[in-house]
């Protein structure tokens, strides 16, 4: 296999494995808690994503030994194009028509814009350029992160601004990562010592706001912005500090100018596809969540009525009281019979003699005599 081969066969197994690490890093933030979007380090998910990356990376260089940075730098663009159809395949999570349109933007624009950067002479930078380019290069991320929190509450919009500043993080640790290349060739020295320590800040920072740009936005936006603002800050320094230049002169300037475009209209249609979809989530649940409690709630309100209706006790102390008592029977007390003049009168039944018809509130009941004053009179 010529070294040709070997370098496009090692690029599209690297864009492969970063692929699969988005996919993981996705998965681990949409079951991450809140607290743990940045770093979910207990994940061990979190870790598996970090070797995919890390196999990606050290295969990206490996064939940038074997192969020209014209053609292993726009390879690496094709790492949209895989995520897409692997996260159908192995998540379930299907891509719409309009995120496919913005990533295949996103991609050809990207691969045409890296093709255009021409190659120069092995440089580095002096030690000013590097403090400069390292305070600029945290400004800038420190920026782009009180952005985003700024931001909370619309997630695509705090997923770009975080993937922005995890491409701007990659991309300069790719600068000093050249820097210190060239300085080695010279010699390993104690004065790279702190320029390795960058890379290591800036590459970690890197990782960890990735992984955070993907909680709530899906997997084809912040990957795409991410794929897109790596190199393409990379070639910014590169052009500014290292000398380089677009290929073809100014031909070779607009047209670079132009596959930038293109690259920028695949990144804003994946973001509004993204906020599109999330505000038809929003108007979904509007509708679903007020009519149960619209429904439960009367009826609920009026079980609590009836109840407390049916437990309350009546207004008038007098009521309650009569409630209360046990009023004994109708009782009626023989009346004796009149004595007659001339004998005794023949033995008849007795009148009943009606008692009191009121019942008293307090004290026992005693039943009163009342005279009848229709009783028969027996005369001589």
């Amino acid at each position: 296999m010529s070294a040709l081969a070997l370098s496009v066969l090692l690029s599209f197994v690297s864009a492969v494995a970063y692929a699969g690490g988005a996919i993981v890093q996705e998965q681990v933030a949409v079951s991450s808690p809140g607290a743990q979007q940045y770093a979910p380090l207990r994940r061990p998910g979190w870790w598996a994503a970090v070797a995919l990356n890390g196999l990606g990376g050290l295969l990206h260089v490996v064939a940038l030994a074997y192969g020209p940075l014209s053609l292993v730098q726009p390879l690496g663009a094709l790492t949209i194009v895989f995520a897409l159809p692997m996260a159908a395949l192995f998540v379930g999570r299907r891509a719409g028509a309009t995120a496919w349109r913005g990533a295949i933007m996103a991609t050809v624009g990207l691969a045409g814009l890296l093709s255009l950067v021409g190659a120069s002479d092995a440089q580095s930078l002096d030690t000013a350029q590097r403090v400069a380019a390292a305070l600029g290069t945290a400004g800038a991320v420190v920026a782009l992160m009180v952005a985003a929190r700024a931001v909370h509450r619309h997630p695509a919009v705090r997923s770009i601004l975080l993937a922005v500043a995890s491409g701007v993080a990659f991309g300069m640790s790719s600068v000093f990562t050249k820097t210190v290349a060239v300085d080695w060739t010279g010699g390993v020295t104690a004065a790279d010592v702190p320029s390795l320590a960058v890379i290591g800040v800036l590459a970690t920072a890197g990782m960890l706001l990735s992984q955070a740009s993907y909680r709530g936005a899906g997997l084809a936006a912040p990957l795409a912005t991410l794929t897109v603002v790596n190199p393409v800050v990379a070639a910014a320094v590169g052009i500014t500090m290292f000398g380089e230049t677009f290929r073809y002169g100014t031909t070779g300037t607009a047209l670079a100018l132009s596959c930038g475009v293109v690259a920028a209209g695949g990144l804003i249609l994946l973001t509004t596809e993204r906020l599109a979809r999330e505000h038809q989530e929003a108007e979904a649940a509007e509708v679903s969540v007020p009519e149960p409690a619209s429904e439960t709630v009367p009826a609920a309100r009026s079980a609590v009525e009836s109840a407390v209706l049916d437990e309350a006790p009546a207004a008038d102390p007098a009521e309650r009281l009569l409630a209360e008592l046990t009023v004994p029977e109708d009782v009626r007390l023989p009346a004796a019979p009149a004595p007659s003049p001339s004998g005794p009168a023949e033995e008849t039944d007795p009148l009943p003699v009606p008692l009191v018809s009121y019942v008293p509130f307090y004290g026992p009941y005693v039943p009163v005599a009342v005279v009848n004053r229709h009783r028969t009179r027996v005369t001589s």
